[in-house]
């Protein structure tokens, strides 16, 4: 009962971090549960099997506090479950972890940007392009996700948000509004790629109920938040969550000691913190010089 009760949290703070900043329920959860001694193939499938009902909740949710761009949402589900679920059929052939550390080198990069656009420049939506993503774009971008959430234990997230961000082409609570959204379709099509190879031997039922209800709770709250934290806070917040997880990758394939990685890990904290109150100083100074 007591590992049930902790299964419960563990998907409670996992949807109030990816429904708040549309990515990280997997290495969110699944870091969690492998703290806890949950086998890693165990730990995955039950993973996804939750995220079937808490993206259902979370996008539900984001729809009610009006968070998504269904044009996108539309665009992003079928290549993006496409690729969830060739990721998950393939998944013990196709070396994932090779090719991951070049893609979280990438989404670092994409990280660092994201800071730097809305740490030094202002984001309002006068300033969002009016040329939308086309599926020229959001087609592979969608597949490319999903095959990297199945097959690199989390992804959907880490990469769509980023990209749509720094497309500059969408508000940042619909960016993470419509991920989230869209990534019940991914859940579905990674969980029956799973089925099809795991079977069911490999999931606990109790856990994954467990963490659902943790997440059911979390969802409506965390959609809330994005609706009323300033866009810039957000954008500040989702770009410290992608540098920290995607180092977290770059470091532990290139074998970096623990110390050099607490020491990387705590450096990158202080200065996210930095970020963080630059940011809320900035709005405060704006509301009190425009308090209408």
């Amino acid at each position: 009962m007591r590992r049930l009760i902790i299964l419960a949290l563990i998907g409670l703070v996992a949807q109030l971090v990816d429904g708040s900043l549309g990515m990280a329920y997997g290495v969110t959860s699944t870091s969690l549960l492998l703290m806890f001694g949950i086998a890693p193939a165990v730990a995955s499938a039950s993973v996804h099997m939750a995220e079937v009902v808490t993206t259902a909740a979370s996008g539900i949710s984001h729809i009610r506090f009006g968070n998504v761009d269904k044009q996108v949402i539309y665009r992003l589900i079928i290549p993006g479950s496409i690729g969830a679920f060739l990721g998950a059929c393939f998944l013990g052939s196709i070396p994932g972890d090779i090719v991951k550390p070049y893609v979280s080198f990438f989404l670092l990069i994409l990280g660092v940007f994201v800071i730097y656009r809305f740490l030094f420049k202002l984001n309002s939506s006068e300033q969002l392009s009016k040329k939308k993503m086309g599926k020229k774009q959001l087609i592979p971008l969608g597949f490319i996700a999903g095959f990297f959430d199945s097959t690199g234990g989390g992804g959907w997230g880490p990469i769509a948000t980023p990209v749509l961000l720094t497309s500059n082409t969408m508000e940042t609570r619909k960016v993470i509004g419509s991920v989230d959204t869209s990534e019940f379709a991914i859940a579905v099509s990674s969980t029956l790629g799973f089925l099809l190879t795991l079977g069911w031997t490999q999931i606990n039922i109790q856990w994954v109920i467990a963490l659902m209800i943790g997440g059911i709770i979390a969802a409506p709250i965390a959609a809330w938040l994005v609706k009323i934290i300033p866009t810039n806070l957000l954008g500040i917040l989702v770009g410290g969550i992608i540098i920290i997880t995607n180092i977290r990758t770059l470091l532990g394939s290139l074998n970096v000691s623990q110390t050099i990685s607490l020491f990387t890990y705590f450096a990158l904290a202080i200065l996210w913190v930095v970020a963080v109150i630059h940011v809320i100083l900035k709005i405060r100074k704006s509301r009190c010089n425009n308090p209408d």
